[in-house]
């Protein structure tokens, strides 16, 4: 019998290579995916600054007016950093965004990041009741019209998707306000709550999160929470038809396509129940691409909801930009421009980690 070595080191297992090839790659990976990420916001800084200076709008003349003398311009012409050349302004530009300093409002005379900080929340619930309405209804809806095609079903959807694209956000709005509020009296108005519980909202409840729903649910203040929910279901409503609209007809097509592969017949051969078929295995396939549809939907709504917003009185992002835009505030329009390139940025890097979830492929 032979004694083993005690200095000898353990020889490495038949997955001991193959392990630290998977590191490696996903090392790489993310390695790639954030000089991706760095080089796609550099260029989002890129056309805002140059979207800042293209702008027929003076930056001097808006903070001084138009009454200031030619010393007081160039004054602060040159307190502003405008007489330097072009890419010492682009550096310091960056400089400061990436120190979350977007400048001070000319509208509120607050940073820039304190005023996206409170208005965002306003428009990321919004968006996100939308888009959940958006999902429960639009997919179904797809998936029906696919396995059903040239049917009374088909049609409908066909036709309910086809009225959300041609019909204004902006008259669906004042329509929803005429009839469900003005005349019925089953909503809220504009605005995120009714006068009476602002206060009720601003003194008593934590404001943990800036969305009142889910504030006034961790304080308990249900009173506040009924109020809030009678004034945003109306606003996500809309927004969700628009957002069922497109995830319908994208559903739709994404089935119609997997419904006529093999992979489909075969299943059907073998005696496998029509839901499972359609539900599991022809649905889990449109995973993918849908969940690309999703995010993009979830992006526009968060950053298209300016007509929303204003018809609704929404203190959301939108509204914030817009108004910022018709008092030339051009730090604010920037600074809120920028905000929604990251949502874009974000929501496209969650969708290429979800597709690793979704299909295994991606895994490997």
């Amino acid at each position: 019998m032979t004694l083993a070595d005690p200095n000898a080191q353990p020889a490495a297992g038949p997955g001991g290579p193959r392990r630290i090839e998977r590191a490696f790659g996903f090392v790489k990976s993310v390695a790639s995916l954030l000089v991706t990420l760095a080089i796609t916001f550099l260029g989002l800084l890129a056309i805002t600054f140059i979207i800042g200076r293209v702008v027929p709008i003076d930056p001097v003349l808006a903070v001084l007016g138009e009454r200031a003398t030619a010393e007081q311009a160039e004054a602060a012409r040159e307190a502003m950093g405008l007489n330097e050349p072009l890419w010492y302004q682009f550096y310091v530009y960056v400089l400061g965004v990436v120190q979350f300093d977007f400048g001070k409002s000319l509208l509120t005379a607050r940073p820039v990041i304190e005023d996206i900080a409170r208005v965002f929340p306003a428009t990321l619930e919004l968006a996100t009741i939308a888009t959940i309405i958006g999902v429960a209804f639009g997919i179904p809806a797809g998936v029906l019209a696919a396995t059903k095609p040239g049917s009374w079903i088909d049609h409908l959807v066909r036709l309910i998707g086809l009225m959300g694209y041609s019909m204004p956000i902006f008259w669906l709005g004042l329509m929803g306000l005429l009839i469900f509020y003005g005349h019925l009296g089953w909503v809220g108005g504009p605005g995120r709550l009714d006068t009476s519980y602002e206060f009720i909202y601003d003194l008593d409840v934590p404001q943990r999160t800036g969305a009142i729903l889910l504030d006034t649910a961790l304080a308990g203040a249900w009173d506040v929470f009924r109020n809030a929910l009678t004034h945003i279901v109306l606003p996500a409503t809309v927004l969700g038809y628009y957002s069922m609209a497109y995830i319908s007809r994208m559903t739709r097509s994404f089935m119609l396509e997997q419904l006529s592969q093999e992979y489909i017949t075969t299943a059907r051969v073998k005696g496998m129940p029509e839901w499972r078929v359609v539900w599991v295995h022809a649905l889990r396939n449109v995973m993918v691409p849908l969940i690309t549809v999703i995010a993009l939907s979830y992006a526009n709504l968060l950053e298209g909801s300016v007509l929303t917003e204003t018809v609704f009185a929404w203190p959301g992002l939108g509204l914030y930009i817009t108004n910022a835009l018709f008092s030339a505030d051009m730090a604010a329009v920037m600074g809120g421009t920028i905000m929604v390139g990251l949502v874009f940025i974000v929501l496209n890097m969650l969708s290429d980690v979800l597709y690793r979830f979704v299909d295994p492929r991606a895994r490997t």
